[in-house]
C-alpha cells in the first residue's frame, strides 16, 4: 500500500529497480581490479594498489554537463551527454598528473524514464572505458515538482590518484617553456546556453537542420562528445611536464591563467592549430567579439600542456601541436 500511495507523489519505485538491473552488467564491463562487489550496495568499495605508491594522493573532481542536456533531449539522444559527463570530470583531475579510478553519476529527473536513463548510464560507462576508470556506482533520483517535464540533470564525481612527488601544479611553469595544445573534438561541453541563444532562439535554427559548412546536421554536431583526454595524458611519461590545463568552462582566458605562477605569461600565437567550422559558425550567426569567443569555448583546443623547451619535439611527436610558449611578465595570457 505504502508503494502505491508514493507511486501517486509521482515517484515509481519499481522503475527505479529496473534501472539497477538494466545497468547492472553495463557498470561491471568498466570495473578494474580494484573494485570490490557489484552495484546496489549503500557504498562503492575501491582498493588501492599501494604497492605502485610511495604516497599516493587522491585527486577528485564533480562537474556537470549543463545546459548541453536540452540539445539531447531536442534530438532525443542521451547516450553522448553520458561521455561528455566523464570527460568533464576525469579531464579535470588529469591536470594534475593523476590517473582516473572510479567514477559515480547523479541522475535527478522530476519523473523516470528508464530508457532514457539506461542510454545515459551507457554513455557513462562508454566514457568510463575510454577513460580508464571504473564505474562504481551512483544514485537516480526520482524529484516531483522539481525539474519540468522531460528535464533532468546529470552530474559526475571522479577520483584518482598520484604520486605526492608527481604532482602536476604549474608551479614548475617558467618563461622558456613551450606550450602544446592538444585539439578538441568541438565545443565539449560548455557555453552552450549562449549556444542555444544564438542558433536557436534567434536565428531559428532546428537541431536537424543541414548545415553545409559544418558537413552534418546542427545537432549531431551539438552533441559532439567532449574529448577525453586519458590516453594523451598517460604517453607523458618520463616527459619534462610542467604544468596542464583542462580548456572547459571560462574558455581559453579563464582556464590557462589558473596554473601559470607570478611573472609568467602564457603568449599563444593564432594560426598555429586548427579551428573547426562550429566556432567561426557560431561567432558569425551570434555576431560574437573574438575575445569573448575565447572566453567561452575551448577554440578548438581541449587541453594545453605547458613543457621545458627539451621535451618539445618529443611531446609533437606525440600529436600535440606547439602554439605558444611563456615568457617573462604580468601573468596572464595574450594570444596574438
Amino acid at each position: 500500500m505504502a508503494a502505491k500511495r508514493y507511486e501517486e507523489s509521482g515517484v515509481s519505485v519499481k522503475a527505479g529497480e529496473e534501472l539497477v538491473s538494466r545497468v547492472k552488467a553495463v557498470a561491471k564491463s568498466t570495473f578494474s581490479d580494484g573494485v570490490i562487489g557489484g552495484l546496489g550496495g549503500f557504498a562503492a568499495f575501491f582498493a588501492l594498489d599501494r604497492e605502485r605508491y610511495e604516497e599516493p594522493v587522491l585527486v577528485s573532481a564533480a562537474d556537470g554537463v549543463g545546459t548541453k542536456l536540452k540539445i539531447a533531449t531536442l534530438c532525443s539522444k542521451f547516450d553522448t551527454v553520458g561521455i561528455d559527463l566523464v570527460a568533464m570530470c576525469v579531464n579535470d583531475i588529469l591536470t594534475s598528473g593523476a590517473k582516473p579510478l572510479f567514477f559515480l553519476d547523479y541522475v535527478g529527473t522530476g519523473k523516470l524514464v528508464v530508457e532514457q536513463a539506461e542510454m545515459l548510464i551507457k554513455g557513462v560507462a562508454e566514457g568510463c572505458r575510454e577513460a580508464g576508470c571504473s564505474l562504481v556506482g551512483g544514485e537516480t533520483a526520482e524529484l516531483p515538482g522539481t525539474y519540468p517535464g522531460g528535464e533532468f540533470d546529470l552530474v559526475g564525481f571522479a577520483v584518482g590518484v598520484v604520486e605526492r612527488k608527481r604532482i602536476i601544479d604549474g608551479s614548475r611553469i617558467e618563461p622558456g617553456d613551450v606550450i602544446f595544445g592538444i585539439p578538441s573534438s568541438g565545443i565539449h561541453s560548455n557555453g552552450y546556453s549562449l549556444v542555444r541563444k544564438v542558433l536557436l532562439e534567434e536565428k531559428g535554427f532546428r537541431v536537424d537542420d543541414e548545415v553545409d559548412v559544418l558537413g552534418c546536421r546542427l545537432g549531431e554536431e551539438l552533441l559532439r562528445p567532449t574529448r577525453i583526454y586519458s590516453k594523451d595524458v598517460s604517453k607523458f611519461d618520463g616527459l619534462d611536464i610542467h604544468g596542464m590545463a583542462h580548456i572547459t568552462g571560462g574558455g581559453w582566458y579563464g582556464n590557462i591563467p589558473r596554473v601559470l605562477p607570478e611573472k609568467c605569461r602564457a603568449i599563444m600565437q593564432k594560426g598555429s592549430w586548427k579551428v573547426p567550422p562550429i566556432f567561426g559558425f557560431l561567432q558569425s550567426e551570434g555576431e560574437i567579439g573574438e575575445n569573448e569567443m575565447f572566453s567561452c569555448f575551448n577554440m578548438g583546443i581541449g587541453f594545453v600542456v605547458f613543457v621545458g623547451g627539451d621535451d618539445k619535439n618529443r611531446l609533437a611527436e606525440l600529436g600535440a601541436c606547439e602554439i605558444g610558449e611563456v615568457r617573462e611578465g604580468k601573468k596572464g595570457l595574450e594570444i596574438i
